[in-house]
């Protein structure tokens, strides 16, 4: 299969209109890809929280009508990034959206790992609590968002839900760059799965953001890596590469450990798997 990561410019001059203009005629240039994955938040800025409120939408909105189609014209699995939703009670959240082939949104969700240690994102918007998988022509894709990658149960989880492919948009900074490349070939190693992190670049908010969008594969290997301006890495790879991955390196097999979803019992931790909600 071939995928593209449109590493975006989040720039705080930038509208939201010229932002969504630009994603969408990019989209549309992807004919012949398979999957088409965009950044966090590309459209408010993940940092630029003053506009979160003004800039939210529905997952039937602006941004959604036109990742639609986008996906729709160049014949893509489209990986839309996130938007600001606002749910129908107000409540922000921090949202993925996925698109097949013909347009159709076919997942949701919302990011669970909120970031900001009692700022931002941590008390403006509300925490996801569902684990999502989504069933494609080419394999079940797992979906995280930027922050996620730190915690490995979410991933541990996403692996047992029948994910093999794990897509992350991401809104990284710049000054934990280092962080990012290690995270990102982490999980795809542990858990044995393609991973495609898509990270915005330019300035918003005053963050500088990390670039270096990046595809790797189950055994770890870095199979194409952005840089820090604006562009498309492309790369083409074999699904059928995780069921052998699995089979000559048979480490989930051996697993002992495992843990709880949130709200099971504590006793019953040390043995029960996480299960999505």
């Amino acid at each position: 299969m071939r995928a593209s990561l449109i590493q975006l410019s989040v720039d705080s001059s930038d509208s939201v209109d010229e932002r969504r203009h630009r994603a969408a005629s990019l989209v549309r240039g992807r004919t012949g890809d398979d999957l088409v994955v965009l950044p966090e938040l590309w459209t408010a800025g993940a940092w630029s929280y003053d506009r979160w409120g003004r800039d939210a939408e529905g997952v039937d909105g602006p941004t959604a009508e036109a990742m639609s189609a986008a996906a729709r014209q160049a014949g893509v699995w489209l990986h839309a990034g996130s938007i600001v939703e606002r749910d129908g009670d107000g409540t922000l959240y921090n949202t993925a959206l996925l698109f097949d082939r013909t347009g159709e949104l076919h997942g949701c969700y919302r990011k669970i790992h909120r970031y900001g240690f009692d700022t931002g994102e941590a008390t403006m918007m509300g925490g996801g609590r569902d684990i999502v998988t989504v069933p494609t022509d080419f394999g079940v894709i797992g979906l995280a968002i930027c922050y996620d990658l730190r915690f490995p149960e979410l991933f541990r989880g996403l692996l047992d839900a029948g994910a093999e492919l794990v897509v992350v948009p991401a809104a990284w900074p710049a000054a934990r760059l280092g962080h990012w490349r290690l995270l990102t070939r982490t999980r795809a190693l542990e858990e044995q799965v393609f991973l495609l992190a898509c990270c915005a670049v330019g300035t918003h908010g005053g963050m500088r953001q990390g670039g270096h969008s990046v595809a790797v594969d189950p055994w770890g290997t870095v199979l194409g890596e952005a840089r820090t301006a604006e562009e498309t890495v492309t790369v083409e790879f074999d699904m059928a590469q995780v069921a052998r991955t699995r089979s000559e390196l048979p480490v989930l097999r051996d697993r002992v450990l495992t843990i709880e979803a949130p709200g099971g019992d504590p006793s019953d931790q040390a043995r029960r798997p996480l299960s999505p909600s």
